[in-house]
């Protein structure tokens, strides 16, 4: 038996769905974090369970050719990326080679192949939004970061490699103020202090920049000092609200924000439609590679001026709104009542008529759309993590469309509902990955689903 506390060398032979490297010690399956397929490592096991163990890197003995340095310098404490020790078009690799375990364990197709995953150029910068925990260290001093992983400790981080270069200087001047005007950072414990977090979002097209910073109270002492402040880093910074949250929650916002300067969105502009994005809004965080995700799933709906389409879990519009340039007509399911509203927003500001927009989960919707004599000839399907639901996915089938495009961010309840419309007539005929979140264990999936005939 492998025992804890012992130390081994292990060969590592694969690489776990969650990025851990996984190898055996005499048949036994052993996870160790921060390793690659091709390491050979000197361990110490920290955990054994009855089916596998976890073991923690001493040493690694020979480096695998996938393998780089991380140029993170806080990487191996910081939950946010788990494959930078890997090099990018390993980690791509390594992506379909999730997408296809998924697809031929849990979906039942036997041999399934994904073309290939979409990467980006350059990894690095690609996040449009990102979210910067406020507290304190051990020495009380207020620090500002991202959190370590399965904690809530933070880690100080002045410049995050997947957000703009800009956030480390609109944290920092955050703090500034907080320091001059002596206001306190929220302490969870305790649930007092003032500044929880700083929230950024930016539009890559139009550079315009929003800040919003989430208090434990209603507002903010001297608030001309933080806008004096922020406004003197770049005249980009176009938006900046205050965020009421105070309830005891992990919650990154409040349902309330309070503009105190600029616009009250931004816009960006994404598969050529203009949006307006506000503090709540959904957006797609990394827009080079959202081009690309529904740049694949349109060519996979092969959408003609004849077709309806129905695009179930809409959001605010995005692929609905680009599906409209080429359908006749575009329906749009949607449970977030706010995301509905952006979404017919968008449709007007960009002379959209040919699509509408419903707020209604989608187990209600369609099923109810079905029954009153609505046959689209594609289907979008763009669930969250859980995936799509049966009743769902069974109207859909009954409405007997041409194609389904599924895209899906989790891979295994892609292939549990790909299995489930597979018995409903629909086999998986293509599939793309599309590497939205590199440096992570996240993976994009865009399948084809065509009805057979039977």
């Amino acid at each position: 038996m492998v025992e804890k506390n012992k130390h081994y060398n292990i060969e590592i032979t694969g690489v776990s769905s969650d990025c851990n490297g996984v190898g055996q010690i005499d048949g036994f399956a052993v996870f160790v974090p921060m390793t690659v397929t091709g390491d050979v490592a000197e361990i110490v096991v920290v955990k054994v369970l009855s089916r596998y163990a976890i073991g923690r890197v001493l040493n690694i003995i020979t480096p695998s050719p996938m393998r780089k340095e991380p140029e993170c310098p806080v990487f191996k404490r910081c939950g946010g990326c788990h494959l930078q020790h890997i090099k990018y078009k390993n980690q791509l690799e390594i992506k379909r080679g999730f997408i296809e375990a998924a697809m031929q364990r849990i979906g039942g197709f036997d041999g399934f192949k994904c073309d290939e995953v979409l990467g980006m150029e350059n990894p690095e910068r690609y996040r449009n939004k990102c979210i910067f925990p406020i507290g304190t260290d051990r020495n009380g001093e207020v620090v500002s970061g991202f959190y370590a992983k399965r904690s809530h400790e933070i880690i100080p981080v002045t410049d995050c490699m997947a957000g703009q270069e800009l956030n480390g200087k609109i944290v920092d001047a955050v703090k500034e103020y907080m320091s001059e005007v002596n206001i306190k950072p929220y302490d969870e414990a305790t649930h007092t202090g003032l500044v929880r977090r700083v929230f950024i979002r930016d539009g890559r097209n139009s550079g315009e920049i929003m800040v919003v910073v989430s208090v434990n109270g209603k507002n903010v002492p001297k608030r001309e000092i933080l806008i004096k402040k922020l406004r003197s880093i770049s005249e980009n910074i176009v938006s900046i609200f205050i965020n009421i949250n105070e309830k005891q929650t992990n919650n990154v916002l409040g349902e309330e924000n309070k503009l105190i300067y600029g616009k009250p969105e931004i816009e960006d502009t994404l598969c050529g439609i203009k949006f307006s994005i506000s503090p709540h809004s959904f957006y797609q965080i990394n827009p080079y590679m959202t081009e690309k995700l529904y740049g694949k799933a349109l060519e996979y709906a092969q959408i003609t001026e004849k077709d309806k389409v129905l695009d179930v879990y809409c959001g605010i519009g995005t692929i609905s709104l680009s599906a409209s340039k080429t359908a006749k007509h575009v329906t749009g399911i949607e449970i977030v009542e706010q995301a509905v509203k952006d979404a017919k927003k968008n449709a007007e500001n960009n002379g959209i008529t040919n699509a509408e927009f419903f707020a209604d989960s989608a187990e209600n919707a369609v099923p109810k759309l079905i029954e009153s004599g609505i046959r689209p000839d594609v289907v979008i399907l763009d669930p969250p993590r859980k995936g799509s639901d049966e009743a769902t996915l069974r109207a859909i089938a009954q409405a007997e469309p041409k194609r389904i495009v599924y895209v899906s961010c989790n891979a295994s309840t892609l292939a549990r509902d790909a299995k489930f419309l597979a018995e409903l007539g629909y086999t998986p005929t293509k599939c793309t990955g599309v590497d939205m979140f590199p440096h992570t264990s996240h993976v994009e999936t865009v399948v084809l689903l065509q009805r057979q005939n039977t």
